[in-house]
C-alpha cells in the first residue's frame, strides 16, 4: 500500500475487513506530516459507519493521548491536528466541497456507482491524497469492476485474500461450511471467487465467459438470419447501443453517447445500409423518436416493449423472456465479442418467480439500487437475439433492405445460388435467438 496511490483489497468473509480500515486510517492520520490532514472512511450506509465502524474507532484510538470523539457528527481529531470522518455512501453530497488526503471505502460492492468519480476522486485531487478499496466479491459486481479496472491502471495495486490463505478461519470451521453451504457460496464468500457468481444470477459469469471465447467465422453464418438490436440511452450515463448479430455470432456493438433521436436514428439507418439486417429491433421505451425517423426513411422497425406482456406465459414480462432468450442464445453456441462491460452486464440480473409463479428478472431500477449502471449492451444483444426469430422466404425476404441499392435477402439469394434464375425457391435460415 505504501507504494502505490490506490488499491483494491479483496477479503473473505469475517477476515476483519473493516478493522483492517479503520486500523489504516488511524495510522495514516498519525503519521501525517501535513497541516490539517483530513481522512475519511465511507461505508455503504450512513447508520452501518454508526453502529459498526465508529465502535472500532473509538476502540482502537482510545488510548491515544489528546484524542477527541465527536459522536454528533462522527469525527476523531488527532493531537497533530489530523481528522477522521465518517461517511455513509447512501448520502454522496455530504462529501461535496470537502478536500481528502486519504480515504477508504467499505464494503464497495453496495456504494452508489457514482460515489467515486463523481465525488471521491475529486475530493482527493488537489492534495494528492490516497484511497483503498476494501470488500468482499459479491459475484460480478462494483467491487470486481474496480478490481479489473485496478489491475490494468498505473498506480493502482490489488490483493485478494482467500480464507484457504489467511488462517483467519479454522480449517474445522471452513470445512464446516463448505458442507452447509452451496457451492457457489462458499466459493464466493470464503475463497473471493467472483465467478462463482450468485445462486439465483440469471446467466453465470463462467458461460458468459465461454460464449466470449468462441470463434465463428463470417462464412459460417452466411445466410443467417441478421438483425440490429438497438437500446435507446435514457438518462444520465445511460448509453445508446446497436447491436449486429448474425446467426449465432454477435458482432463488436457501436456505443454512442450524448446523442439526440435523429442522430441515433442516422446511425442505425447507416447500419441498415452496412449490415443489411433481415430485422431491426428497438426498444420503444425511449425509442419512439428514433422509430419514427428510420420509419420516415422508408425502413421497417419493430418496436419492442420490454415491459409489455410475454409471448410465452412462462414468463412475467417481455424483458424476462427475452434475457431468457439469451441466455438459451448463448447456450446453444452464440459467440459474444469479448467486452468486459457486456459479460459483466450479463451476470448481473437475478432471475426469481412473482406472485403468480411465473420467472422474473430484477427490473433496471432493482439493479441500480443494488449499485448497478443500465444494462444497455445486454438490452440491445436481448433485443438481437431474446426471440426466435425466421428470415421471411420467396421474394417476401428482408423489406427493411436499402432499396436504393437495389439488393434483397431474395436477390442475394437468387443471385449466388441460382445464377440469375427468378425460379421461386425455398431457403432454409438457420433461426437467431432463444426464448
Amino acid at each position: 500500500m505504501s507504494r502505490h496511490r490506490f488499491g483494491v483489497v479483496v477479503c473473505h468473509r469475517r477476515m476483519g475487513k473493516t478493522v483492517f480500515g479503520v486500523a489504516t486510517l488511524i495510522h495514516a492520520a498519525l503519521k501525517f506530516q501535513g497541516s490539517d490532514g483530513q481522512f475519511g472512511y465511507i461505508a455503504p450506509y450512513y447508520k452501518q459507519a454508526k453502529k459498526v465502524s465508529w465502535d472500532y474507532f473509538k476502540k482502537l484510538a482510545y488510548n491515544i493521548p489528546g484524542v477527541h470523539f465527536y459522536e454528533s457528527d462522527l469525527r476523531v481529531a488527532f493531537p497533530n491536528g489530523s481528522e477522521i470522518h465518517l461517511f455513509g455512501g447512501d448520502n454522496p453530497d455530504a462529501l461535496r466541497g470537502m478536500y481528502l488526503d486519504g480515504c477508504v471505502i467499505d464494503e464497495v460492492a453496495d456504494a452508489r456507482p457514482n460515489l467515486w468519480g463523481e465525488v471521491i476522486r475529486p475530493a482527493l485531487s488537489d492534495r494528492i491524497g490516497w484511497a483503498v478499496f476494501i470488500g468482499t466479491f459479491k459475484g460480478v459486481d462494483k467491487l470486481y469492476e474496480m478490481y479489473q479496472m485496478a489491475q490494468e491502471t498505473k498506480g493502482w495495486f490489488t490483493r485478494v485474500f482467500p480464507a484457504t490463505e489467511t488462517g483467519v478461519i479454522p480449517d474445522e470451521e471452513l470445512e464446516s461450511a463448505r458442507a452447509e453451504m452451496t457451492k457457489a457460496q462458499y466459493a464466493r464468500e470464503f475463497l473471493c471467487d467472483p465467478m462463482a457468481g450468485a445462486d439465483d444470477v440469471l446467466i453465470p459469469m463462467t458461460i458468459a465467459m465461454e460464449s466470449a471465447q468462441r470463434v465463428i467465422s463470417d462464412v459460417a453464418v452466411k445466410g443467417a438470419v441478421r438483425v440490429l438490436g438497438v437500446d435507446v440511452a435514457r438518462y444520465g450515463n445511460d448509453k445508446t447501443v446497436i447491436f449486429p448479430v448474425a446467426g449465432l455470432k454477435a458482432y463488436p456493438p457501436l456505443v454512442y453517447e450524448g446523442l439526440s433521436n435523429i442522430e441515433v436514428a442516422n446511425k442505425v439507418i447507416w447500419q441498415i445500409k452496412s449490415f443489411e439486417p433481415d430485422y431491426v429491433r428497438v426498444d420503444a421505451g425511449r425509442g419512439e423518436g428514433v422509430i419514427d425517423t428510420i420509419r420516415a426513411h422508408g425502413f421497417k422497425v419493430q418496436e419492442v416493449n420490454f415491459g409489455g406482456k410475454a409471448i410465452n406465459p412462462l414468463y412475467a414480462n417481455c424483458r424476462s423472456e427475452m434475457l431468457h432468450g439469451v441466455r438459451d442464445w448463448v447456450e446453444r453456441g452464440g459467440a459474444l465479442p469479448n467486452i468486459t462491460t457486456l459479460l459483466n452486464e450479463m451476470s448481473t440480473p437475478y432471475v426469481g418467480s412473482n406472485d403468480q409463479g411465473k420467472l422474473i428478472v430484477e427490473s433496471k431500477k432493482q439493479m441500480k439500487q443494488r449499485g448497478f449502471d443500465s444494462t444497455d449492451y445486454l438490452d440491445a444483444l436481448a433485443l438481437a437475439v431474446g426471440i426466435k426469430l425466421r428470415a421471411p422466404q420467396g421474394q417476401m425476404t428482408n423489406t427493411i433492405r436499402n432499396a436504393s441499392k437495389g439488393l434483397s435477402t431474395s436477390n442475394r439469394f437468387h443471385k449466388s445460388n441460382l445464377k440469375g434464375s427468378k425460379t421461386s425457391v425455398t431457403i432454409n435460415v438457420p433461426m437467431i435467438g432463444g426464448g
